[in-house]
């Protein structure tokens, strides 16, 4: 009786590791190295304003912006910046995944894409920017919705109507 319950118990303790196995098919984060992604995207992003001859800056994140206009104000801001923003968002084919279309909406800065964090602070209130941001700025390799797949640079028109 004691040799099945020990025979029991290593079977019990052997599918409980069993259990613990990683899938292979899933990714591991820390394996995970976004540099190749990112050299992509930003020769994707270079042909891009190339073709369609935008004049756009490169800022040391490796997002590109074009100031449209810089808008009043001096705003120092912070991940609880309130910013309300009228904006499109569109993929380089062209195609619009959001737009608030013309009804400006409210975020606090820090809960935004990334790409936004660090583009937003180059204008002030009633500045008007174009970000073309490198999928790593944006949502990564996740595809946050069916228009938006994963790996996907996103290029933003924003008017900051409001900081606060």
């Amino acid at each position: 009786m004691v040799k099945l319950k020990y025979f029991l118990l290593s079977i019990l303790l052997i599918a409980c590791f069993a259990a613990c196995k990683k899938d292979p098919t899933l990714v591991d984060d820390d394996s995970y190295d976004p540099l190749p992604q990112f050299k992509t995207d930003t020769t994707a992003i270079r042909a891009f304003i190339k073709t369609n001859n935008i004049d756009a800056l490169k800022d040391n994140y490796g997002i590109f912006y074009k100031i449209i206009e810089p808008g009043t104000g001096s705003v120092i801001y912070n991940a609880s910046t309130n910013i309300t923003a009228d904006y499109e968002g569109k993929l380089l084919n062209g195609t619009v995944f959001d737009s608030t279309k013309g009804t400006p909406i409210s975020f606090v800065l820090g809960k935004v894409i990334a790409g936004w964090q660090v583009g937003i602070q180059k204008i002030q209130k009633g500045g008007k920017i174009r970000l073309i941001i490198p999928s790593y700025y944006c949502y990564g390799t996740a595809a946050p919705s069916s228009l938006v797949p994963a790996n996907s640079i996103l290029d933003f028109t924003i008017t900051l109507t409001d900081v606060q």
